[in-house]
């Protein structure tokens, strides 16, 4: 195996965590870049440059002076501001991060000439102005697709599915269904469930997250759009079940879409991924 030097965007936080730990023990060489709006400080990893309080939309033309001499073989671009249901109060913020500061780390790779994977969502599939939070990553996805086509980008953008797991955030406004009913259930809250409790959801464990994009990076498999998803979808019902709980009904949200559901078959055929941890599996602790 090749030792590359990665450059991780939101390195400090859940899923950006996890692939720091598999990349550090595969032998890479590592810095992180996180402005710690979600990230954690206490995810930190010995080994791992970590630039605290650097924010992506200075990734070019203010970076952090230690990046000016580090140079990166690949981008993981991993953050953003997640959640849909908050980016309604924040949709500005949103833009500015998630397509500004994409497009950013965009013109350092071109100026580098780095390979960028990106960390699209699953929520493009209920439409791009469904929700700022989707309109945002959506824009994000448009912007690489430009400079491949026309400016040499490699890049593979991976849409990421209910990813739920280590270092997940298990209370705030950014907090996923998994974590939160975690929290809630340990603390002896009430679990909410928004609406009939019919959605569902294609729940996807971060170590299988982290196996695809190892393999993208791997393989080099530039030009692609992955979705990265399980390939089977539970309701909210359902999982409710799995927890052995009664939630708390409550009113639906704006913006959601009504089911998720990964085709993962470009994934599976051309990086050779399969999916391997089941939701049930992980709420009964047999993983």
């Amino acid at each position: 195996m090749i030792i590359q030097k990665a450059l991780v965007t939101g390195g400090a936080g859940f899923i950006g965590t996890n692939l720091i730990k598999k990349l550090l023990a595969d032998g890479h060489d590592i810095v992180s870049i996180d402005n710690y709006s979600t990230g954690k400080k206490q995810n930190h990893i010995e080994g791992v440059k970590y630039y605290l309080e650097s924010d992506i939309a200075n990734i070019l033309e203010d970076p952090p002076w230690q990046l000016m001499t580090f140079k990166p073989d690949i981008v993981f671009h991993m953050a953003a501001i997640a959640r849909i249901q908050p980016s309604f109060e924040r949709p500005e913020e949103y833009i500015n991060t998630n397509f500004k500061g994409t497009y950013e780390v965009v013109k350092y790779c071109i100026k580098h000439n780095t390979p960028l994977i990106y960390a699209g969502s699953s929520s493009h599939h209920s439409g791009k102005f469904s929700n700022p939070y989707t309109f945002s990553k959506d824009m994000g996805e448009e912007v690489i697709q430009l400079y491949q086509k026309h400016f040499g980008l490699k890049s593979s953008t991976a849409r990421f599915y209910n990813v739920y797991g280590p270092h997940q955030l298990t209370e705030g406004g950014y907090t996923t269904l998994i974590g939160k009913w975690l929290n809630n259930i340990e603390k002896g809250s009430a679990c909410d469930i928004f609406g009939d409790g019919e959605k569902r959801r294609d729940f996807t464990h971060v170590d299988d997250i982290i196996d695809a994009l190892i393999r993208i990076m791997q393989q080099q498999a530039y030009g692609y759009m992955f979705e990265l998803g399980r390939g089977e979808n539970h309701s909210i019902n359902e999982v409710a079940k799995m927890f052995d709980i009664v939630p708390r009904n409550a009113p639906d949200k704006p913006g959601e879409a009504q089911d998720t559901l990964a085709d993962n078959t470009l994934a599976c055929d051309t990086l050779a991924w399969e999916p391997k941890i089941n939701l049930k599996d992980y709420i009964r602790g047999e993983i």
